[in-house]
């Protein structure tokens, strides 16, 4: 949409974003954003609003006209936990088959809250993305739905089946009762689960301690969850309580493998060593693990797969198709020496 002659006060010192028209034009910057991308379910009346807020502030967008009827063959892609080493897992898997498909991956990750990466996602919009992929989002279900209504959107990481959008994810579940089994087959009866604490519903840490629970109660055992964070501290001070209790556990099995490669070394630092002061279990699957001087029994969650799975599911909606589809990639125990 050319923008017309400015015929009212527009924002003095700066050029006029979508956040102003929105507020002319007494709408979300959602619907700013439909407008503008000519997208459907506009109503004349809307329509009519925000483009005479559009002609008063004399706003133009960033990219050209062309450009937003054809499409910009971009996917965006944000995700949090940039210092995770499962994240740029995923994110090959993403970039590769955007390649396949004749698409470039736009990358932002956010080391902060749901709020900064929901102000990211919405700056890829703006920047004319076709379409939206969200690694383990944080932020609410109604700014989702936002989301979707403005820009195709896939959660990767995110369990959820909600009409408006695709979802990605590893069963979780599954995957802590499948390391649970494999501990109490070698003899164990004090496992230990360490965790983190749930960010927003449908995140995997809440699966997998779920998962952990019903298999210790299918064994008959007690549950034993430690929350703390997933990183190399966390995984340093896991080490510290466990081993200082009167009865510490014999296995513990860390959420994230960030987690438990941190276990390890400090088990290494204090003279211990796993599995004999300690069995050690991690989730995710990252290279690391595999490695000889490490061995660590792990949840492959199938990274790769999960991420071009999501980017095929953008490029499928993209094309046309309307109903949503959520998929649960089966993951697989990795035993090694650790355990």
């Amino acid at each position: 949409m050319a923008a017309a002659r400015t015929t009212g006060p527009r924002p003095a010192g700066r050029r006029p974003t979508i956040v102003d028209v929105a507020r002319r034009a007494a709408v979300s910057p959602a619907a700013v954003s439909k407008v503008l991308r000519n997208a459907y379910g506009v109503s004349p009346s809307m329509r009519e609003r925000v483009e005479t807020a559009v002609s008063e502030l004399g706003y133009r967008p960033m990219v050209s006209a062309q450009s937003m009827r054809t499409g910009t063959r971009t996917l965006g892609v944000s995700s949090l936990d940039p210092r995770n080493p499962f994240i740029p897992m995923l994110l090959d898997g993403v970039a590769r088959e955007a390649r396949r498909s004749a698409f470039s991956a736009l990358i932002t990750l956010t080391d902060a809250d749901g709020a900064t990466q929901l102000e990211a996602a919405r700056s890829m919009v703006d920047r004319q993305v076709d379409g939206l992929i969200l690694i383990t989002p944080t932020m609410s279900e109604d700014d989702l739905v936002q989301l979707a209504a403005e820009v195709p959107l896939v959660l990767l990481g995110r369990h959820g089946a909600h009409p408006a959008f695709d979802s990605v994810a590893s069963d979780d579940a599954l995957g802590a009762a499948l390391t649970v089994d494999h501990l109490v087959s070698r003899g164990h009866r004090r496992i230990a689960f360490h965790t983190q604490p749930t960010r927003s519903g449908g995140l995997p840490e809440e699966f997998r301690e779920a998962g952990y629970r019903e298999a210790v109660r299918r064994h008959g055992l007690q549950a034993d969850v430690v929350v703390g964070e997933w990183s190399a501290e966390g995984g340093r001070r896991l080490v510290d309580e466990l081993l200082g209790r009167p009865t510490p556990p014999t296995a513990v099995h860390a959420g994230a493998d960030m987690v438990a490669l941190a276990v390890l070394d400090r088990l290494l630092e204090r003279g211990g060593r796993a599995p004999d002061d300690l069995a050690v279990a991690g989730c995710d699957g990252v290279p690391a693990a595999a490695l000889r001087a490490v061995s660590l029994t792990t949840v492959d969650q199938q990274a790769a797969e999960m991420g071009g799975l999501a980017a095929r599911l953008l490029v499928e909606r993209l094309a046309g198709r309307a109903e949503p589809r959520h998929v649960l990639v089966p993951p697989q125990l990795v035993v090694r020496a650790t355990t």
